[in-house]
């Protein structure tokens, strides 16, 4: 199986793909935080749709406590907890394909990293639910709506997504077999 983008010995490259080959692992990281971004739309796109419904329009704002899960604070409550539940299933599903696909390009099974990227995203996604309950109280807290609150919530959600599953998905999640790093070189 031939790599289209193998460089051929006497092939003459643009600078930006010289750099791109001369730096492939600054690439895959800057491609892992550009095309992150599509589950991060998904993120706040379904944030905003969930804040819509469960908290204007059905008001289920009545306090919410489950374990760890802290959804008391004015304004969020059990919507606040079922829109951030969403919103961070659907981006994580939409990222596992994202990143194996486009980002690492990984050949490993889907089968051995489906199971490994579910531990991983369990792992962001009750992070990711704990967090919100706290930083909307804060915002609120501030003066700030809603809306608002929840939008800063999902920032600071995917900055910590970033720093935590990018060594995670490249080394343990979706790595390149051997073979793959060999013909690489």
């Amino acid at each position: 199986m031939t790599d289209n983008n193998a460089m051929q010995p006497n092939e003459k490259v643009g600078p930006i793909r010289q750099w791109i080959r001369n730096h492939p692992n600054i690439w895959e990281f800057i491609l892992f935080n550009v095309l992150s971004n599509i589950s991060t739309i998904t993120r706040f796109v379904v944030t905003w749709i969930g804040t819509a419904i469960f908290i204007s329009g059905m008001g289920l704002t009545q306090p919410f406590h489950f374990l760890i899960f802290n959804y008391d604070t004015k304004g969020n409550g059990l919507g606040g907890f079922l829109t951030f539940l969403l919103a961070e299933v659907l981006a994580q599903v939409v990222n596992f394909f994202v990143q194996m696909k486009w980002v690492f390009k990984s050949d490993s099974s889907f089968k051995d990293a489906a199971w490994k990227y579910v531990i991983l995203a369990v792992i962001i996604v009750v992070v990711n639910l704990v967090l919100p309950g706290y930083i909307t109280g804060l915002c609120q807290g501030w003066g700030m709506n809603a809306g608002v609150a929840g939008t800063i919530a999902s920032v600071v959600n995917t900055l910590l997504a970033v720093i935590v599953s990018y060594p995670l998905l490249k080394f343990w999640v979706m790595p390149k077999n051997k073979d793959s790093k060999e013909a690489a070189k």
